[in-house]
């Protein structure tokens, strides 16, 4: 797409500064390698796959999609659907390797391009092509790296076959689909793979999933009308769920089915082999206020409870629990005795002090476990070691910033994220080296004003104009998110750079995080438990009246809001339902009657439509249409299949019945994510619109 301004056009041809970046990344066991992903430079969407030897901090390109298929446009529609399917759920859109898998050593590689299969000796550098039966994707080694497993019209491969399987499958055909990851498990718990190599090399651990009680959703291109509508299974609000199972598929043709009560527990969000006798697994009930460990044996399918962590109302996720220990000691998500701050426990035993919130669990490191956390500040994230003896915390990170890390053996890699940019430094026996990143210096240094305000300290932040004068009164705009489960105030500087851009425009731009959001406190993020919209809203009005009084020059007669997603949803209930504070909205894929949005995210927090009829009803913005009495502008790509595009089209169907004007702008092609620019695009669009609306 052709950009105008010099920073969108940067913007967009940077990848929003992300092309370069190292991702992906992951250690060898023993910590002496690093394979990771990166392109070539700022300008560069490719990513290829790359090898760092800690040893002698040599990095080596090991595999070059450019190379190996240079026909290919790396666009997502020319993706297979379900690889496509996979990259939307993983938030993938720049084209290249788009995630791989290896052995424990690092030396094979696997990885699809467009559904073809290629295997990497990163030794030497040395990239093949396997053959499928199908495109191909999802692609698995075994520890030895000479056999792969992947996934390809709904079954479950292996290359090369074994003997009892020479060419078909090694998953039944049953009418289910094997191997892979339903919707809500890849968009909403977490788990985005479906099949697991046993250790020995002799089975795979695999998903089977039959998705025939579910209704479909239907995706057509009116810009393309000679092709035939896409469908897929989605599981709606107060519906049927995926029926989802585990099998041990032995390559001898053995076959096993692990046993635990499905009906109350039907959500699969890890699983796993703990050596070749042994599997672990969690399962969750529907409303997720009960979360089991279990341990499986994989001859006999039986399984035993090790651990149940329960939630009045629903158990947060803290990546990385539950988990075992070798000791054999079990890990779990725990509230601290003051109910202040979300931690974990070891066989119930609060780990930690009540100052550290924990965000996620990455792994081990020198007996210890590595945990990204925050203290008082949640728009801060830092790196602690917890002593799993009780020990005090250690603080590896310091300063303002979002830190994070990553760890093999014994090794560690910690990104730091502050107003300076981004930088990643390794930590290899004593000694400590950068990670070269080859992305986009970021344009602007943004310090956001933080305050944390009212008497429930909601986190907010103010962004300038570059050069604003003191006692200039600016239009503000509410750049929002503000929905469960994201955090939009927090001190990581890429996403400062286009509300930077927002507030140049002539804006005072304010975000919030309202009550419902993560990491400020376990009170703090159940307080919309059952009803959505009340808090978000009340909390954004009280935010933007006490910053008001903190900051004269924010006019609050001239309020526009815009958000994606769950901020989309916002932009739009702000105008319809409080004129009075919000005088112009922008609203891109709202998701607006969550009676039509997925089971696990939306039951999770309001439970069954069935049991709480008021609350969906309460949350749903179209009977609000005939209220509208500002500008909104609703905007929806047509192949979201997350956010089907029905939400919008609905709302403005009422709004059309009811006589209220509106604007919509239909994104033919365009999915939940915003590739290619389109995000950059509509900026312009979007700044057209508000500044018109707001005079």
């Amino acid at each position: 797409m052709t950009h105008t301004d010099p920073f969108l056009a940067l913007s967009a041809r940077t990848g929003r500064f992300s092309y370069g970046s190292p991702r992906a990344a992951a250690f060898s066991a023993d910590g002496t390698r690093l394979l990771f992903l990166r392109s070539t430079g700022p300008q560069d969407p490719v990513d290829r796959l790359w090898l760092l030897d800690l040893t002698t901090r040599r990095e080596r390109m090991v595999a070059d999609p450019v190379a190996l298929a240079p026909q290919r446009t790396g666009a997502l529609a020319d993706l297979p659907a379900p690889e496509r399917r996979l990259r939307e759920r993983l938030r993938l859109w720049a084209p290249g390797i788009g995630s791989f898998a290896a052995t424990a050593d690092l030396s094979t590689a696997v990885f699809t391009l467009d559904g073809r299969l290629f295997r990497t000796d990163t030794a030497h550098a040395a990239t093949t092509e396997l053959p499928t039966v199908a495109p191909a994707f999802d692609p698995r080694p075994d520890a030895t790296g000479r056999r792969v497993a992947y996934v390809a019209d709904g079954a479950l491969h292996l290359t090369p076959a074994p003997a009892l399987h020479p060419g078909g499958p090694l998953s039944p055909r049953d009418g289910a689909v094997w191997g892979t990851a339903e919707f809500a498990a890849a968009e909403e718990l977490g788990r985005t793979r479906g099949h697991w190599w046993s250790p020995d090399g002799r089975a795979v651990l695999a998903t089977r999933v039959d998705e025939s009680a579910l209704p479909l959703r239907h995706f057509a291109d009116p810009a393309q009308p000679e092709l035939a509508p896409e469908s897929f299974a989605y599981p709606q609000a107060g519906g049927p769920n995926a029926d989802v199972q585990l099998w041990v598929l032995g390559l001898d043709g053995h076959r096993v089915r692990l046993h635990w009560d499905a009906g109350a527990f039907p959500y699969l969000t890890a699983a796993g082999w703990e050596g070749n006798g042994e599997i672990l697994l969690t399962v969750a009930d529907r409303l997720q206020q009960n979360v089991l460990l279990l341990t499986a044996d994989p001859a006999t399918g039986k399984s035993v409870e090790l651990s149940r962590t329960t939630d009045e109302f629903w158990v947060d996720d803290v990546p990385g629990t539950p988990a075992r220990l070798d000791d054999g000691r079990v890990l779990t998500a725990a509230d601290t005795p003051d109910g202040r701050a979300r931690s974990v426990a070891l066989d119930g035993r609060i780990l930690g002090t009540e100052r550290i919130q924990v965000r996620r669990v990455v792994g081990r490191l020198g007996g210890r476990l590595l945990v990204e956390a925050n203290e008082d500040e949640p728009a801060d994230q830092h790196v602690y070691l917890l002593d799993p003896d009780g020990g005090a915390p250690e603080r590896l990170t310091d300063g303002p910033g979002v830190h994070s890390a990553l760890a093999g053996g014994e090794s560690l890699l910690l990104t730091s994220a502050d107003a300076d940019g981004i930088r990643r430094r390794i930590h290899f026996r004593g000694e400590r080296f950068p990670l070269a990143d080859h992305a986009e210096p970021l344009p602007y240094r943004v310090r956001p004003q933080l305050a944390r305000v009212t008497e429930l300290g909601l986190p907010t932040a103010v962004v300038y104009p570059r050069g604003h004068v003191a006692g200039q009164r600016l239009p503000v705009l509410l750049d929002v998110y503000g929905g469960p489960g994201a955090q939009a105030v927090a001190a990581e500087p890429r996403r400062w750079q286009h509300r930077q851009w927002w507030a140049d425009q002539g804006f005072a731009v304010v975000t919030t995080d309202n009550r419902g959001t993560p990491f400020v406190s376990p009170e703090f993020t159940r307080a919309i438990f059952r009803r959505f919209s009340r808090v978000a809203l009340d909390d954004q009005v009280a935010a933007l009246r006490a910053l008001g009084g903190r900051h004269p020059d924010l006019d609050l007669d001239r309020v526009a809001v815009r958000g994606w997603s769950y901020g989309g949803y916002f932009a739009a209930m702000a105008v319809l339902r409080r004129p009075d504070v919000f005088h112009a909205a922008s609203a891109s894929a709202p998701p607006t009657d969550f009676r039509l949005y997925d089971t696990a995210y939306t039951e999770r927090y309001l439970g069954l439509p069935q049991e709480n009829p008021e609350g969906y009803r309460a949350d749903c913005l179209v009977e609000d249409a005939p209220a509208l009495s500002r500008p909104l502008l609703l905007i929806h790509g047509l192949a979201d299949d997350n956010v089907h595009p029905s939400h919008t089209l609905r709302l403005s169907q009422a709004l059309t019945r009811a006589g209220r004007p509106h604007s919509v702008l239909a994104l033919p092609g365009v999915s939940h994510l915003t590739a290619d620019g389109t995000l950059e695009q509509l900026a312009v669009l979007e700044l057209d619109f508000l500044r018109g609306a707001l005079g």
